[in-house]
């Protein structure tokens, strides 16, 4: 049996999530817009939670295409509310429509989100090395400077520890413990890394 990190260990959602995804550093835009919409869903919630919807939000968000979802009317906010493969969060929901938006203008402004995004950590992955998860902050130095930026660009649900998890899920942060059978992949993913 593969050793993973404690928070990984509970669910086969959590296992996939933690074993392919957690920690992989990601440079496409579409792929970068469905974490961040994610992350954002999660704000109160346990991941587990979000991981279980995450069909339903790729139905309702349409694949996560962010010029589709900035374009989202408010009677398609509407009919978002009641389904409940989502978290049925009116602010939750209606900010997502706003992040889009300003998703794109960055994107536009910087030849991709990816560009931009990467900036925060200089572009390329922090590699830590922890040896448990009561040594993973809840925020960073990083977290928080991308946190004020994305909120002066005008998204909103995008606090310091909700950036943070966003840098952890998309490869920005190798927050693999370091006995994590997926420490050492991400690592080695981290140092060949280039945008």
């Amino acid at each position: 049996m593969c050793q993973r990190c404690a928070w990984a260990t509970a669910t086969e959602l959590e296992q996939q999530y933690h074993d392919e995804i957690w920690g992989v550093p990601q440079i496409n835009d579409q792929q970068l817009f469905e974490y961040l919409i994610l992350e954002g869903a999660q704000a109160g919630l346990s991941w587990r939670t979000i991981l279980q919807k995450r069909e339903g939000y790729s139905r309702q968000y349409e694949g996560f295409d962010p010029a589709t979802v900035a374009a989202f009317t408010p009677e398609k906010t509407e009919q978002m509310l009641q389904d409940p493969g989502i978290v049925r969060n009116r602010l939750k929901v209606e900010s997502s429509v706003r992040t889009a938006a300003a998703f794109l203008e960055l994107a536009a402004k910087h030849g991709s989100f990816a560009n931009y995004i990467w900036q925060f950590v200089d572009g390329r992955p922090v590699q830590n090395s922890w040896q448990s998860l009561k040594q993973v902050p809840a925020e960073t130095a990083q977290s928080q400077a991308m946190s004020k930026a994305l909120k002066k660009a005008g998204m909103t649900f995008v606090g310091p520890t909700i950036c943070y998890a966003y840098m952890q899920a998309t490869g920005m942060v190798n927050d693999h413990e370091i006995d994590c059978h997926r420490y050492q992949p991400c690592r080695d993913l981290g140092e060949t890394f280039s945008l």
